[in-house]
């Protein structure tokens, strides 16, 4: 029996090695053959030196950049790896800053992004991120309610799903009923993951969150075919605050302050049209969701001074009435 075990365990020692290897070394980390004896011992395993250089050489072979640095004694470290550093930092960033994401979830995907380098640069991934505190989801199944709308939109199915809002005490109030919709794509908005699909309900594209989704089901229903002339970065672009609605042609006048140009093309991309007005001011037209004006108006005032509705004129005089009422409210407080 002790002979099986150790026969077994010694058809494993590559693949120990292997992972030795990953986990305690990188450029500036990098292990000797002792080391390695030792490291492989701790698993059960017992290995011979020649035997190790061969091992080396084989995981070479496979595609492992391992690099022999010469000195009182060989030392061995990965080069290079799927990830490098920048790039797992990078994913860090965007998994702690991503509200969509509990802070459970985000902290357990911090934790597998670190086992994708060695332990040494897993720590400098922990550090550098800053996850309690920040306005995160509270939805946990939200990870299973997206594995289950990708596999919906793959099939080409409708699915049906309860949509809740939060009441006064932070309490889930379910929306009534069961919505049914066929899932088109999954897209990142303003800090949050959104589900663009076809609502029948009112015959059009409508979103919705995916961390107010529950109980998502897949229906035995095929999905209503995406229309021809749909686009998700124009949908996306006309959309203020991911409020429905059908898009219309704006007419804006800008002054040619700093920055100006660059936030008109951040907020509507690059294929819009832009005029100069004079010396001062450029003229944009673009598409844009007027059903629900506020998170457009919003998006206007931060600009001041600087931006005018030129046309259509019902939308440039409710955007006057808004700034009026919005001032006599501050002035009855």
């Amino acid at each position: 029996m002790a002979d099986s075990f150790k026969t077994s365990a010694q058809r494993l020692k590559i693949l120990y090695l292997y992972k030795i290897l990953l986990e305690h070394t990188d450029e500036e980390h990098s292990i000797t053959m002792p080391e390695i004896i030792e490291q492989l011992a701790l698993c059960g395993i017992q290995a011979a030196r020649k035997a190790l250089y061969e091992d080396i050489e084989a995981l070479r072979s496979f595609g492992m950049d391992i690099i022999s640095a010469k000195g009182k004694y060989s030392c061995y470290y990965v080069a290079s790896r799927d990830f490098e550093l920048p790039e797992l930092k990078l994913l860090a960033d965007a998994v702690s800053s991503s509200r969509f994401l509990t802070e459970k979830k985000s902290a357990e995907l911090l934790k597998k992004l670190g086992t994708l380098t060695s332990k040494y640069e897993a720590k400098q991934i922990q550090r550098q991120v800053y996850v309690a505190d920040r306005v995160k989801s509270m939805n946990e199944r939200i990870y299973i309610n997206i594995d289950v709308i990708h596999r919906a939109i793959s099939e080409k199915m409708q699915i049906k799903f309860r949509y809740f809002d939060y009441d006064l005490g932070a309490k889930k109030k379910y929306r009534e009923g069961f919505y049914t919709c066929s899932p088109y794509a999954l897209t990142w908005n303003e800090e949050n993951y959104y589900l663009v699909a076809y609502y029948p309900k009112y015959n059009t594209i409508s979103h919705f969150r995916i961390d107010r989704m529950e109980s998502i089901e897949v229906r035995t229903i095929r999905s209503r075919p995406l229309p021809d002339n749909f686009r998700l970065a124009d949908y996306l672009n006309s959309t203020f605050s991911m409020f429905s609605g059908e898009a219309e042609s704006v007419k804006l006048r800008f002054r040619r302050e700093s920055g100006m140009i660059n936030a008109v093309i951040d907020r509507f991309g690059k294929n819009i049209s832009i005029h100069p007005d004079g010396d001062d001011h450029f003229v944009v037209r673009v598409q844009v969701k007027t059903e629900h004006p506020m998170p457009f108006f919003g998006w206007l005032f931060k600009f001041g001074t600087n931006v005018q509705i030129l046309d259509p004129p019902e939308l440039k005089a409710q955007y006057t009435e808004a700034l009026r009422a919005a001032l006599e409210e501050q002035n009855n407080v």
